[in-house]
């Protein structure tokens, strides 16, 4: 699986440079950045350190939804406080999730938002799910280059791992069972229902492979019989 870093308008030159060197030492490669021009000023490449290539070959985006116009899987870093969703990952508890998610989809993010703010409700909405780095309560926060150097450490051994080929198909299965919840959820007339939605939507991430196929054949029994 292909793994993109991506950094939602992130203001200081150093802390671009910074994740850059983390995520050349730790074996990745693929850069995003959202929103931001702050990795042209000297300052990114001067703590990059050696790590020139990445910031060279950096792709931009306006929003981080044409950020993750490729992304089959998106996960997105968040303080617990900041978020309305409720069920989140460890960078452990990462590893084997993506490792399970390598065999059938082709390309993950990981998603850091702003500085100060961190991503807003509506950008972590395009997550399929949420991490967030347990820390000492008394110093609850990181900063951005350490953030990516904690969460690029954690998901290195997946770098070591050999990967079957993946089978190209024109439809992403986990965006196209989320599609296929939302219709129902609609011809049930129980779309307002924000709370089951956003609990739905929020685990349907954490599907395997089998779980998303069995889900996929039973949604299909189900509009089936809707439409007799």
């Amino acid at each position: 699986m292909h793994l993109s870093i991506v950094l939602v308008a992130p203001a200081r030159a150093e802390n671009i440079g910074a994740a850059a060197r983390a995520m050349k030492t730790m074996g990745f490669s693929d850069l995003r950045i959202v929103d931001s021009r702050a990795h042209l000023e000297p300052a990114a490449r001067w703590v990059a350190h050696g790590s020139g290539d990445i910031l060279d070959n950096i792709s931009t985006y306006a929003t981080l939804a044409d950020a993750l116009h490729d992304v089959s899987f998106t996960v997105a870093t968040t303080a617990r406080s900041r978020a309305k969703f409720h069920y989140y990952a460890t960078p452990a508890e990462l590893v084997p999730m993506l490792e399970e998610k390598s065999r059938w989809l082709n390309n993950a993010a990981l998603v850091f938002g702003r500085e100060d703010s961190g991503l807003t409700n509506d950008e972590l909405a395009l997550a399929d799910v949420l991490t967030g780095a347990p820390m000492a309560a008394d110093y609850p926060s990181l900063n951005l280059g350490q953030a990516v150097m904690v969460y690029c450490y954690q998901l290195a051994s997946l770098m070591q791992i050999p990967q079957p080929p993946v089978v190209e198909t024109d439809e992403n299965p986990l965006a196209a069972l989320r599609t296929r919840v939302t219709s129902l959820l609609s011809q049930l007339g129980v779309a307002d229902d924000k709370k089951m939605a956003d609990w739905l939507q929020q685990r349907l991430g954490r599907l395997q492979q089998r779980d998303t196929a069995m889900l996929h054949r039973l949604l299909h029994d189900i509009e089936k019989k809707l439409a007799e």
